[in-house]
């Protein structure tokens, strides 16, 4: 165990006497053999993440709701995205965790996952204002603050539970009015990535045993907007470019450096969000109410292969484990729109629903 982590874990005593220990509502269905996915609602009044069934065909079926012990929140100038972001609720598939951003609250909620049911064990602090982003990688946990000029801090999952590391709290210095949009750890767990939207700039803290660096490597994207961003089986970045409406690969250097491969634009607006599954790519336009379906080649080279109609407001998606379905949060009206991935990337409608005071949500896993 690293000296940081011998720290964190002499917190620990702390961590067990604050750290609120919560149940959620029982189920009052069978576990289900399906998928299951779960959104957030980013409510004003009191954010939840609502539990559906996915059924065989694709479609949702409500199964729980569950308060998260904070407030959603709702960045001044936003419409169908009140969170302006990507990721504000992240799945921990090793340790079947749920984390969710509590924007309103500068709190992050850890929910643990048995099937369609949710039991919150901890509502920890942000470590910053306006929690947005979450990403993790094994015992690692960052979160991502959009306020005061943005910052990442970071936690270690010690004994079950998640202990702030301050060491681990890394600025941002970004310009007033300008806020990031993702926060996301490369495949191979050596790098932390941040998007910064009109900050024109993809950051890159190096992980260390003590961390993530003391400054990140910045390589400028002028004009172009870096927003939301997923990785390809290869572990380049694709990402978004909202000010372009385009999405981009980069590979990401040893030297932490992101050199750009390819560059497709969608012909939509508000082209904010990705999400992948394979080869395919399907980002969200939420000025367009649609998703661009995009394919990539072995060597990194992306282009665009048609549009499909959502509700309005496209905004943040998930793919199922299995590659089979995507699932994707439409803003205006609070729903969410489900579609079956055909053989060949195209998308087949297979249901929507009306997510409960979910109007300008951001947040959905599907597993």
């Amino acid at each position: 165990m690293t000296s940081t982590a011998l720290r964190a874990a002499g917190l620990l005593t702390a961590a067990l006497a604050s750290a609120a220990v919560f149940a959620g509502p029982a189920s009052a269905h069978s576990p289900h053999s399906g998928s299951t996915v779960f959104v957030q609602t980013d409510n004003l009044q009191g954010n939840t993440v609502v539990a559906y069934d996915q059924t065989a065909s694709g479609s949702l079926d409500q199964a729980g709701t569950y308060a998260t012990g904070g407030l959603g929140g709702q960045e001044p100038g936003t419409g169908p995205d009140h969170l302006a972001s990507q990721g504000a609720l992240t799945y921990d598939s090793a340790h079947h965790l749920l984390y969710a951003v509590n924007a309103g609250s500068d709190t992050l909620t850890v929910f643990a996952v048995d099937g369609d049911r949710l039991i919150r064990r901890q509502v920890v602090s942000s470590g910053g204002g306006f929690p947005v982003s979450v990403a993790v990688h094994g015992n690692s946990v960052y979160v991502l603050n959009a306020d005061d000029g943005g910052s990442v801090q970071g936690y270690l999952r010690v004994g079950g539970l998640l202990v702030e590391v301050p060491s681990w709290h890394r600025g941002l210095g970004l310009p007033s009015g300008t806020t990031p949009g993702q926060v996301g750890v490369t495949p191979d767990g050596g790098k932390l990535v941040v998007t910064t939207k009109s900050g024109d700039s993809i950051d890159v803290f190096p992980l260390g045993p003590l961390g993530p660096a003391a400054r990140p490597v910045v390589t400028g994207t002028p004009g172009q907007g870096p927003f939301g961003f997923t990785f390809d089986a290869a572990g380049r970045a694709v990402v978004t470019e909202s000010a372009t409406n385009s999405v981009a690969t980069f590979t990401i250097g040893r030297d932490a450096k992101l050199t750009k491969v390819s560059e497709a634009a969608t012909g939509q607006a508000a082209t904010c969000w990705v999400i992948g599954s394979g080869d395919h790519f399907y980002a969200s336009n939420a000025g367009s109410g649609t998703l661009t379906g995009l394919t990539e080649n072995r060597h990194g080279s992306i282009k665009g292969v048609g549009d499909t109609a959502t509700a309005a407001g496209t905004v943040d998606a998930a793919v199922t484990s299995d590659g089979k379905f995507l699932h994707v949060q439409t803003g205006v009206g609070g729903g969410v729109d489900s579609f079956r991935i055909d053989s060949d990337g195209s998308l087949t409608r297979t249901g929507t629903v009306t997510v409960p005071n979910a109007a300008g949500g951001e947040g959905i896993v599907a597993l």
